[in-house]
């Protein structure tokens, strides 16, 4: 509760300071909205916008699932395998290192103007945060850990399951923490590209007919959703290491 409390005090903050500069300068409406002109977009078309970033979550969903889970598989076969591993982390980089923009046309081009595109979009951005984050959680594990494991005559798959798994699960908690942040990113770069429904497609049509204000409101529900997948994720993340989130403040 203090946690929200001081959030809502700093929005309402950041609020009331851009409201008040937007009416002291005059600033055009269609340069930049001031708040209360956002408020009344939001509330003008509800319905409009629920449905369009009701699409927009269920690609960031999806995508967030698909990309967690190939995330978490490619680090464990980098893990386990290192002959695989040499093969998997170039590409695991190189896919980071492609501009999200020039992978969108053709995305779109192979699958359509439908979900498929924008979640595989959005599961190409999770993936690289997940698997990195995983896989350098399970190559730190306590050496010491492992030596009295091999001494116990644990196999292999008991290491992983009782040892090394444990010891990677704050990093995966941190992975899915940053993928959570930056998983709007993709759907809405591939609704950019081609859609017909989706936040992104609000975007282009009312900065095509010079609608800032709807434009800020898209935006506005795009970083809500964010929030709100950063604190499932952070709720999750408890679950899974409660060791770590007792010390947290």
């Amino acid at each position: 509760m203090t946690r929200l409390l001081r959030a809502v005090v700093v929005a309402a903050l950041i609020l009331g300071i851009w409201q008040a500069l937007v009416t002291a300068f005059a600033v055009p409406g269609y340069i930049l909205p001031p708040p209360t002109r956002i408020a009344a977009q939001l509330m003008a078309q509800p319905e409009f916008l629920a449905r369009n970033a009701a699409v927009t979550a269920i690609e960031i969903v999806i995508g967030l699932i698909v990309g967690a889970g190939l995330g978490v598989a490619t680090a464990l076969a980098a893990s386990l395998f290192p002959a695989a591993g040499r093969v998997l982390l170039p590409v695991m980089v190189a896919s980071q290192a492609l501009p999200v923009f020039a992978i969108a046309p053709l995305l779109v081009i192979w699958l359509g103007f439908g979900l498929a595109s924008k979640i595989v979009m959005a599961t190409l951005i999770i993936f690289f945060p997940v698997a990195s984050a995983f896989l350098d959680g399970l190559r730190r594990t306590d050496p010491g850990l492992l030596d009295l494991a091999a001494i116990s005559g644990a196999s292999r798959f008991d290491t992983l399951r009782l040892i090394r798994l444990p010891s990677a699960l704050p990093g995966l908690a941190s992975g899915l923490r940053v993928a959570a942040a930056v998983a709007p990113i993709g759907a809405v770069v591939g609704e950019w590209v081609g859609a017909s429904a989706g936040l992104g497609f609000v975007m282009l049509q009312a900065n095509a007919r010079m609608q800032t204000d709807m434009l800020f409101a898209a935006l506005f529900l795009l970083g809500l959703m964010a929030l709100l997948m950063r604190a499932l994720v952070d709720a999750l993340a408890r679950r899974m290491v409660p060791w770590i989130a007792e010390t947290e403040t």
